[in-house]
């Protein structure tokens, strides 16, 4: 698969992205492969093709809750690599997929001889802190089926209309119990807007799904087009390479 899977490499321009590739390369992420710890350096940075990787704030009691999403729109470890930094919480994999890496030191020396590459990292930057702080505000004012509803939308648009996962995994990421997602999932079911059975969730409806979820997810997503519009990633996509 190209690197130009990864939607924010594929809007560099074409020289700036042939400096690039020839130090990336491709993996596997496995779910649940813990990317980084909390307070240890980041050795690479991933730029996803596919899949979902989610970071989680892990609380005292052994719970967690997931703070920020990063699929084949985006890249983690940029920022900590850019500045040498640790990460402050726990990263996983949450769906499998595949990504281009490149070795944290590397990324942090192209970023120096090329400044576009580095807006670039900044500005999604910019972006996820702005998904983190309104993740922030909704876990702690919507209910529990507009929350849903919104991470199913927000997983839709990253990974389509199917994925694997189970209950207690869900219920973890939104940071509530299992009771809980099981009766906003049953009602969503009941609705007709999605199918569960086993750990295999397909959102049938994904419109429906939409008008349920909270404003968050419009506003994610409207972050996302003022940082990057569409018109901008059509004059430079390259998936060739």
């Amino acid at each position: 698969m190209p690197h130009g899977s990864n939607l924010l490499l594929g809007r560099l321009a074409l020289a700036t992205f042939a400096r690039v590739v020839p130090h990336l390369s491709v993996v596997e992420l496995s779910a649940a492969e813990v990317l980084a710890e909390p307070h240890r350096h980041i050795q690479r940075v991933y730029f996803p093709h596919s899949g979902i990787i989610s970071c989680v704030v892990e609380l005292a009691d052994g719970g967690m809750i997931e703070t920020g999403m990063i699929g084949n729109d985006g890249v983690f470890g940029a920022s900590q690599a850019l500045d040498d930094k640790v990460s402050l919480n726990l990263v996983a994999v949450q769906i499998a997929g595949r990504a281009s890496v490149m070795a944290a030191d590397r990324l942090r020396t192209l970023a120096g001889e090329l400044p576009d590459f580095k807006a670039l990292l900044t500005k999604y930057e910019q972006f996820f802190v702005a998904q983190v702080q309104q993740t922030a505000a909704c876990n702690a004012v919507h209910d529990i089926e507009a929350r849903t509803c919104k991470w199913l939308s927000r997983m839709h648009d990253l990974v389509g209309a199917d994925l694997l996962m189970t209950q207690e995994f869900f219920a973890g990421m939104m940071g509530v119990r299992r009771t809980s997602v099981t009766t906003v999932a049953g009602a969503l079911q009941a609705a007709g807007l999605i199918s569960y059975s086993r750990g295999r969730l397909h959102v049938i409806d994904i419109e429906q799904i939409r008008k349920r979820a909270c404003e968050c997810d419009d506003v994610v997503r409207s972050h996302y087009q003022q940082m990057f519009p569409p018109a901008e990633a059509d004059a430079s996509r390259h998936r060739c390479i």
